[in-house]
């Protein structure tokens, strides 16, 4: 197996040029799976993992241990390198922000993302500049450990209804990649406008865009824009939530056994996970 320095160097020339696609499991086994069909990293998911634990998906449904107990799980499923979702961070100050950055790098991660939502609907973003003193604070923790980390910062201003979400975006993208962001994460971009937007502003600092549905956009097409990481979010979650819904419903509805059919073969999944032993 790869050392931890390893799969973090090579998370770190991963951002170094093109454009990889970092998928979000939410389990050991979709983690095990995503990497034998040749992925190159992970990401973990903190709506797939609420979902997982009968929970919505919000800033403070999951506490701080069951996240640093789920990062640990994925680092330890796979080889690959994994960018933990650390939502804002676990707590209400930069203090606390810089602890729990900590405790996360001691997980194994390779990266991880902080974000500046606050999870209040009447104040959805923290201010600037205390979005600011965050970013600056999980910097410090990483670089206090010693451990090469892509510390990523995500500002989420299209996801909480800002006004002029694409303007507010690249101030506070800016402000952190100043900051000591590595990578700068705006997920909620729609269109190649936008992107391209983003990647200029922060060039030449690598962005990741979320791809959380079809938009008529494939891998190459964001490569062409400058992305240089595409993660899909909970997506992978949803689809799989997707297909047990139908095949439940179809069940306690009419008693059909149809939507059934689509399920992967014991012959596929028993081969996929002998993989491992």
């Amino acid at each position: 197996m790869n050392t931890i320095q390893a799969r973090r160097s090579a998370f770190r020339a991963l951002h170094a040029e093109g454009c990889f696609v970092i998928p979000n499991p939410w389990d050991a086994g979709t983690a095990w799976c995503l990497q034998n069909l040749g992925f190159r990293a992970l990401a973990t998911t903190s709506a797939g993992l609420a979902f997982s634990r009968a929970l919505p998906d919000s800033p403070t449904a999951l506490t701080r241990e069951v996240v640093l107990r789920h990062v640990a799980e994925l680092v330890g499923a796979t080889d690959l390198p994994v960018n933990a979702d650390f939502q804002s961070g676990y707590s209400p100050n930069a203090e606390g922000v810089a602890d729990s950055v900590a405790r996360c790098v001691d997980a194994g991660v390779a990266g991880l993302s902080i974000e500046d939502a606050t999870g209040d609907p009447g104040r959805p973003l923290f201010e600037l500049e205390e979005a600011v003193e965050r970013i600056r604070a999980a910097r410090g923790a990483i670089d206090a450990s010693g451990a090469e980390i892509m510390l990523t910062a995500r500002a989420e201003c299209f996801l909480v209804g800002h006004d002029d979400p694409l303007r507010e975006s690249i101030r506070r993208l800016t402000a952190y990649a100043s900051a000591g962001a590595d990578v700068l994460f705006a997920p909620g971009l729609q269109t190649r406008d936008e992107i391209r937007a983003v990647v200029d502003a922060v060039a030449p600092r690598p962005v990741n865009v979320l791809m959380s549905a079809d938009r008529g956009l494939r891998v190459a097409d964001l490569a062409e824009l400058g992305v240089r990481r595409v993660s899909v979010g909970s997506a992978m979650a949803r689809v799989a939530w997707g297909a047990f819904l139908r095949s439940a419903k179809t069940l306690a509805g009419d008693g059909s056994f149809a939507d059934l059919t689509p399920a992967a073969s014991f012959e596929e999944l028993n081969t996929l996970f002998a993989a491992e032993d």
